[in-house]
């Protein structure tokens, strides 16, 4: 028994050496939120877009184009789960689909109504049934609203190596 309580002693103390005080992946982000930050790359902040300018470039975009850009813009929605995706509002009404290069960072899953500035590439995609609906999943659409997709959507995409999130 002696043994025993000599092992629980050495075991608590060699516990209480290492602990570590970890914060969470959405304590993190929503601390970067607070602040004028970057996600991803960090880049040169001149010579960006408005959202209506980009509204522009994409309607001259057809579905094979790639362009290597850099805009402004309001957040409409971000993916719940985890920030994996977010989706910026054009001058025109229409939105972009954002996502993040090898899915190197996330965003905060706050960030609705949010300006920033986003570097990569823009695009056009024609995006399935399956991952539109997938998409709505993520978005924290209805069940009822997820089942009315039901045709392929051409979609204006963005990968994005870098935002700035303006405090």
């Amino acid at each position: 028994m002696l043994r025993f309580n000599i092992f629980l002693g050495f075991f608590f103390v060699f516990a209480a050496i290492f602990a570590q005080n970890k914060k969470s992946i959405s304590q993190t982000t929503s601390e970067k939120a607070a602040q004028n930050t970057y996600f991803g790359l960090e880049f040169d902040q001149s010579k960006a877009v408005s959202a209506s300018e980009m509204a522009t470039i994409y309607e001259q975009m057809r579905a094979t184009d790639t362009i290597k850009t850099k805009f402004k813009a309001i957040v409409t929605d971000v993916c719940q789960a985890k920030g994996c995706w977010m989706k910026l509002a054009l001058g025109d009404g229409s939105e972009t689909m954002v996502r993040f290069k090898d899915y190197a960072f996330f965003m905060p899953v706050d960030l609705k109504g949010r300006e920033v500035m986003v570097n990569g590439f823009a695009y056009v995609e024609e995006m399935s049934v399956e991952d539109q609906r997938h998409y709505a999943k993520d978005g924290g659409k209805s069940e009822a609203d997820i089942l009315k997709i039901t045709s392929v959507k051409k979609s204006l995409s963005f990968e994005a190596d870098g935002v700035f999130l303006k405090k």
